[in-house]
């Protein structure tokens, strides 16, 4: 009698293993900010090149009363593809997800977007803290979080995430960050592994993501 093959936890890790990016040392960088973060997007995003080889995915608040219009002027200010996060997006390198107003962005175990319109966190959705709690399930050490200018404090539990499954945490500094709430409750919890300004986070992402080290 044939033995029945059985599927052991390695198996059904490689199954629902997000796909890694060839010639980077990160998969996935997910931005957080609130006020003042279009302008602090705009310029990180201006200065990364067009054949940056991680996704990128981003939580701004937004008005939930309105459609959004910050994919199509975050794409006229980069030479990323930049859109509006859809569910089932599978992440994909050199591109910007954006997370639509009113909806949280989570990412799954397969690199796929999901959004869901599940209660507030901290009053807002999205939610950064949710967006990097998912990231660092499903890309552990493979995955960077950067906190930019914003009011409030969102963000800072899901950069305790990325710094438990061993990833990389990057906050604005209080100099060039319009608004230094959601910045400062990242840096209070201790896990931020790079304080720069706004200037610099560019660089660093290159230098995180293409050369494997910022140090």
């Amino acid at each position: 009698m044939r033995e029945r093959k059985t599927t052991t936890d390695t198996d059904n890790d490689l199954i629902s293993r997000p796909e890694f990016f060839p010639n980077a040392a990160f998969d996935v960088v997910a931005l957080a900010s609130s006020a003042g973060g279009l302008t602090a997007l705009s310029e990180v995003l201006a200065c990364l090149p067009s054949d940056f080889p991680a996704a990128l995915v981003v939580v701004q608040h937004l008005d939930p009363r309105h459609r959004s219009l910050m994919a199509e002027i975050l794409s006229r200010r980069t030479t990323l593809h930049v859109k509006e996060a859809e569910e089932g997006n599978h992440l994909s390198s050199g591109t910007v997800f954006i997370a639509p107003p009113n909806r949280h962005l989570l990412v799954t175990s397969d690199g796929t977007v999901s959004l869901t319109q599940s209660e507030l966190v901290h009053f807002v959705r999205p939610s950064a803290d949710l967006l990097f709690e998912s990231v660092a399930a499903s890309y552990k050490h493979r995955a960077i979080a950067v906190v930019l200018t914003g009011s409030g404090s969102d963000g800072s539990m899901g950069v305790g995430a990325i710094k438990k499954m061993g990833g990389t945490v990057i906050v604005q500094d209080e100099k060039t960050s319009e608004f230094f709430g959601m910045p400062g409750a990242a840096i209070q919890t201790g896990n931020a592994d790079f304080i720069l300004p706004l200037a610099e986070i560019s660089s660093a992402l290159v230098t995180l993501v293409m050369k494997g080290d910022a140090r």
